[in-house]
């Protein structure tokens, strides 16, 4: 449904985009995750036909962007980062405007939208002007519209920043819903490692780039056997302990624990735990315990945060 090869784009010197290669199938949820100024709204635009690609081809449905812009639209659902309908409008009449703009005639607009409102939980406000919305039930607006046409591809870009987490619950299983019942395809970009966790497929960005694709499950295990979690008083003391030692990549607190990557080589990982305990015990570090777990999807983001 989505695809692109060595799609590139810069601004003046520099490089938001380099030779980004993604495919996005049918009933797949796709993720771009990566730090800020890794150019994951950079990409989204480029896929909608916002900006320009300066080289590299994109197909959507088949049809070459921007060459063939209007068509792929056609097959095209946009959500972008920040709230953009017409907030003056109802919510039903933000609907038409948009249902109308994608050319719906007046018998389709108005079950197609009546139908989508229902599905995002609005058809009870579809009176109520969108500026009236909380930030959550904008973000359900702002899909219902990217819906109402009957898109087979969704791009959203940070679709739940600054809304509550039963929101982003609420949101995501629409989002699965529509994977599942109509087999939509997705590419959404998200800052929060638990939404990533959901996406079939993973891409990270960085710089651009795109560093490493993969399943989630095939993600984490890329750091098998390299994460410790260090519990003890005094966290950042144990943080700075650990980070002087050479066995220890790299350290992060993770609420009320630490977590810590050891070293490539270091052997196996009960070993490293015992090894560094005795050594922090020793600088005076009051540990409690320190014990290899399971790689999150956080410590996979970090780790190739800092290559």
């Amino acid at each position: 449904m989505l695809h692109t090869e060595n799609l590139t784009k810069h601004f003046g010197e520099t490089t938001a985009v380099e030779g980004l290669n993604l495919d996005v199938a049918p009933g797949e949820i796709y993720g771009l995750v990566g730090p800020d100024g890794a150019g994951k709204t950079t990409t989204i635009r480029l896929l909608v036909g916002a900006l320009h690609p300066d080289g590299g081809t994109i197909r959507v449905a088949g049809y070459e962007v921007p060459r063939r812009a209007e068509k792929a639209r056609e097959h095209l659902g946009y959500l972008p980062q920040r709230f953009s309908l017409y907030e003056e409008l109802t919510v039903l009449e933000n609907l038409r405007f948009f249902a109308e703009v994608r050319g719906l005639s007046a018998a389709e607009w108005l079950p197609r939208s009546m139908e989508i409102l229902e599905f995002v939980g609005l058809a009870r406000f579809s009176a109520r002007r969108a500026g009236q919305l909380s930030g959550g039930m904008k973000q359900k607006l702002g899909l219902a519209a990217a819906l109402v046409h009957k898109p087979r591809l969704l791009l959203l870009d940070e679709p739940t920043t600054g809304v509550d987490p039963v929101t982003r619950q609420d949101f995501w299983q629409l989002i699965i819903r529509l994977v599942s019942e109509e087999g939509v395809a997705v590419l959404v970009s998200t800052p929060y490692m638990d939404e990533a966790a959901r996406c079939n497929r993973l891409g990270f960005l960085r710089e651009g780039r795109l560093l490493v694709e993969g399943t989630p499950t095939a993600l984490r295990r890329q750091l098998e056997g390299r994460i410790l979690e260090l519990r003890g008083e005094n966290l950042r003391a144990l943080r700075s302990l650990a980070e002087a030692d050479p066995l220890v990549e790299h350290a992060h607190l993770v609420g009320d624990r630490i977590h810590l990557r050891v070293r490539e080589g270091g052997g196996s990982a009960p070993k490293a735990a015992a090894q560094l305990q005795k050594r922090l015990a020793a600088r005076g570090g009051a540990v409690t315990s320190l014990l290899p777990v399971a790689p999150t999807l956080e410590d996979v983001f970090i780790s190739l945060s800092s290559e």
